[in-house]
């Protein structure tokens, strides 16, 4: 009588798979920068807008009972605009590709198409969030939309080196300088929050990437610099049950304006975005749509595409703190 089992590794590869039908995927998906700004239609691939401004408030305004018509000076505004861009993803899928059956999904086009989409907002969103100046573009080269940094020129503070961008027939063609890296500091920033208000913004984000957002609450929390207290006192029920700690600040309570802090994962870890969003938009000469490409062979075509702009209404309401080095703690 034999006294060997015939166990599970005598089976070899005669089982049947046990693959789970779900797909896992962490790749990030939020785009702050598109979600919070206006949209509006663009009909040109140039989309343009006019920005104005008032004369200095004047606290010797007097006039004398009766006196003759005056002549005060007036300005025009000024007209700027940005190119569109056309933001694009291709797919194929073989017949077959499609027609077995697969773990996760049933259809293989339809899933395709839909992470192809998730990937092209993302694309917009990191063209946005940059300091990518304009391109016009011609028959061999693709038209590119100018991004935030290539627009925030009046409240800047910069590193050493460091320089602003720069209009060109009211388009932003030229890009700002990189200085050298430094700290993010709190008196900067409260400078660029006040000149924001000053100029008649009322800058409602703080954007940065994730780095700099841990920098940021850890100064208000930390040591000598900490403007947050330790509380102490009962938080109300926790539906999570157990004892709620903070540790992140995502609200900012400043002198002129209350400001959500927000984390970026696609913007550049050396820039610091000071918006007024109100002053923002994404434009569309044609939005987000799916097309069927002719087919060739046994395969389908898909092509994801958006074709659209950013549009800073007036800069000055915004800034920016750049150059930042978030291997450096927050500074007072």
């Amino acid at each position: 009588m034999s006294t060997t089992n015939f166990d599970r590794y005598a089976l070899g590869t005669n089982v049947r798979e046990d693959l789970t039908d779900v797909i896992y995927n962490i790749a990030p998906t939020e785009t702050p920068g598109v979600s919070n700004f206006d949209r509006e239609d663009a009909a040109q691939t140039l989309h343009e807008w006019q920005t104005d401004t008032l004369t200095a408030a004047n606290a010797s305004n007097a006039a004398i009972d009766g006196a003759d018509f005056g002549t005060d000076s007036s300005s025009a505004s000024t007209r700027i605009g940005n190119y569109q861009q056309i933001s694009i993803k291709y797919l194929a899928v073989s017949r077959r590709a499609d027609i077995v059956n697969k773990a996760g999904r049933k259809s293989e086009l339809a899933y395709q198409v839909a992470k192809k989409g998730k990937e092209l907002r993302r694309d917009v969103e990191a063209r946005l969030v940059s300091s990518n100046p304009a391109v016009l573009g011609s028959s061999s080269v693709a038209m590119q939309t100018g991004g935030i940094g290539a627009w925030i020129k009046s409240n800047t503070n910069r590193g050493l080196g460091g320089a602003d961008p720069s209009l060109t027939g009211g388009i932003p063609i030229t890009g700002p300088t990189n200085g050298t890296t430094r700290a993010l500091s709190q008196a900067t920033l409260l400078t660029i929050l006040k000149n924001c208000y000053v100029a008649g913004g009322n800058p409602n984000m703080l954007m940065m990437d994730p780095t700099c957002k841990q920098n940021f609450s850890a100064f208000m929390f930390s040591g000598s610099t900490a403007r947050i207290a330790t509380q102490y006192q009962d938080q109300g029920a926790n539906p999570r049950g157990g004892i709620t700690v903070v540790g992140a600040v995502d609200v900012y309570v400043t002198d002129f304006t209350v400001i959500d802090v927000v984390p970026n994962r696609f913007q550049a870890s050396r820039d610091v975005w000071v918006l007024d969003t109100e002053f923002w938009a994404v434009s569309y000469l044609d939005g987000y749509k799916t097309e069927t490409i002719a087919k060739i062979g046994d395969a389908e075509r898909r092509h994801i595409l958006v074709d659209w702009g950013v549009v800073s209404r007036n800069e000055a309401a915004s800034g920016t703190v750049a150059d930042i080095n978030t291997g450096t703690a927050m500074v007072a």
